[in-house]
């Protein structure tokens, strides 16, 4: 029987209520335990910054609260539902329909113009070509590279490609989008313009961002940080 994910409902003021909750994760690749107990959680509509330094388990938290990795034990749930109980094609469909990403580098179908990278999500959804690409130029206009909606990825300025990558992550109306150090790829001016216009993006959808980063500059946009070590995480995780 397929198990149906009621997504959380965002309203003003919402932001008390869990949207996703990480108990107790444990997960190891090979020899190498990656998470030794971490437990976190992430309100409805809140910025969260995941730090930590290389290697310390902060992009497999990551990958496990958006269900691409399921844990060797512990729990993720989201809208109350344990991602791991989830089938691979529930967690597929999830993926698409309720999370959104955003990488360090960017990873737009090349072939595609940027207008076409943008509507795919709304494509793969159902929607009808014609109007998956009005929504589409209104997100790349909010991203302000509406300039660029003919371009191909190799045209673009890393920058713009990262912006691009961002409105291709809300074009949908998600509730979360997990964003896996989005500036790593970029020098400091367009770093802090990609996380402004992301985090402003995010807050006006009312959209919860997942943020993994290793740089005090672009956790300082998070409404609140926590910190992985060793697996574990350590400040606020609620």
């Amino acid at each position: 029987m397929t198990t149906q994910v009621q997504p959380v409902p965002w309203t003003e003021g919402a932001d008390t209520t869990a949207l996703l909750v990480a108990t107790d994760l444990r997960r190891a690749f090979g020899t190498t335990q990656a998470l030794a107990g971490a437990s976190t959680s992430v309100r409805a509509g809140e910025v969260l910054a995941v730090m930590g330094p290389s290697g310390s388990g902060k992009s497999t938290l990551l990958h496990c609260l958006a269900g691409i990795l399921v844990p060797d034990s512990g729990t993720v749930r989201y809208a109350g539902t344990d991602i791991g109980s989830l089938t691979d094609r529930e967690r597929t469909r999830l993926r698409r329909t309720d999370f959104g990403f955003v990488f360090q580098f960017g990873q737009l179908v090349p072939e595609l113009t940027a207008l076409e990278n943008v509507a795919l999500p709304l494509r793969l959804g159902g929607t009808k070509r014609s109007a998956a690409e009005v929504v589409a130029g209104e997100w790349l206009g909010r991203l302000e590279v509406d300039d660029v909606a003919a371009k191909r990825p190799g045209d673009m300025s890393g920058g713009q490609g990262q912006r691009v990558a961002i409105a291709r992550a809300l074009v949908a109306a998600p509730k979360a989008v997990f964003a896996d150090e989005p500036t790593g790829a970029l020098d400091s001016l367009n770093g802090e313009r990609v996380m402004r216009l992301l985090t402003e993006a995010a807050r006006g959808a009312g959209t919860a961002v997942v943020l993994v980063t290793h740089e005090p500059r672009v956790a300082a946009y998070a409404d609140r940080e926590i910190i992985v070590r060793d697996g574990r995480v350590s400040g606020p995780a609620a």
